[in-house]
């Protein structure tokens, strides 16, 4: 799956950059991991895959998924996606038992432990909306595993100057989950909230910024218009002895 995404995301967007700043530097933390992130588009699961995929390669990955949604796309429960009944009170229930499941086990002593990935909005929502309202089963977690690591990660979408669309992505500082266990969970849970609402304004910062420099770019997609109009300015290049470039902004920066 994690080649399937990484060809359909260069097929259809321009590329997935991760801030800079953003680069996660607790892969060799030997517990359990829990990746919390807002929810602002489709694309999300499609990153995640992607970002566990090329970042985590040596972490068992899970997510819950809406079980509805399972249904229809139950590839996704052969690669760690575990059903959660959204419309009904029984579905927080199903979330902590898989989760304690999941990160009570490690199946290989010598293998560091597994990797929970949680839109924790539990909606879709846009990047600007605040207060995020995170749903409070994430900060029941650290209750069942306290030396789980909890990670917020930030994503957004924007247009800059090629067709396609930037997948942006972000890290925040880890959180022990000792010390989340240590607080009430009203508090926890706003501790969580904040600690993502941070990363996920500095990364809009540099969202606005254009500034691929700002980035790296984990996964770059094909560029230029393509069709007619590509082959035009293909011709044209080879006529007149130049590289052809079919990058918006590189074509910009050559003209007077």
């Amino acid at each position: 799956m994690v080649g399937y995404f990484d060809r359909f995301l260069r097929r259809h967007m321009n590329a997935l950059r991760l801030a800079r700043w953003g680069v996660p530097d607790f892969a060799d933390h030997p517990g359990p991991i829990v990746v919390y992130c807002n929810h602002p588009a489709w694309w999300d699961a499609a990153v995640v895959i992607l970002l566990a995929g090329r970042l985590f390669p040596a972490r068992e990955s899970h997510a819950p998924f809406d079980a509805k949604m399972l249904e229809r796309y139950a590839i996704f429960s052969r690669i760690g996606a575990f059903p959660v009944d959204l419309d009904s009170a029984r579905g927080a229930a199903q979330f902590l038992k898989a989760s304690r499941k999941i990160l009570a086990s490690r199946k290989i002593p010598a293998r560091p432990g597994a990797m929970i990935w949680i839109t924790a909005q539990g909606r879709f929502a846009d990047v600007r909306a605040r207060p995020l309202d995170l749903r409070a089963g994430v900060a029941r977690l650290p209750e069942l595993a306290p030396d789980t690591l909890f990670v917020p990660l930030a994503l957004d979408y924007a247009f800059w100057e090629e067709r396609g669309a930037e997948a942006c992505a972000a890290f925040g500082p880890p959180i022990r989950g000792a010390d989340l266990h240590a607080l009430p969970r009203p508090e926890r849970l706003a501790r969580m909230e904040a600690a993502l609402t941070d990363t996920l304004d500095r990364l809009t910062a540099d969202v606005i910024a254009r500034d691929p420099g700002r980035f790296t770019a984990l996964v770059s997609g094909a560029k230029g218009v393509g069709g007619v109009y590509d082959l035009g300015r293909r011709l044209r290049a080879a006529l007149t002895g130049r590289r052809f470039e079919p990058a918006h902004r590189a074509e910009e920066d050559r003209r007077p």
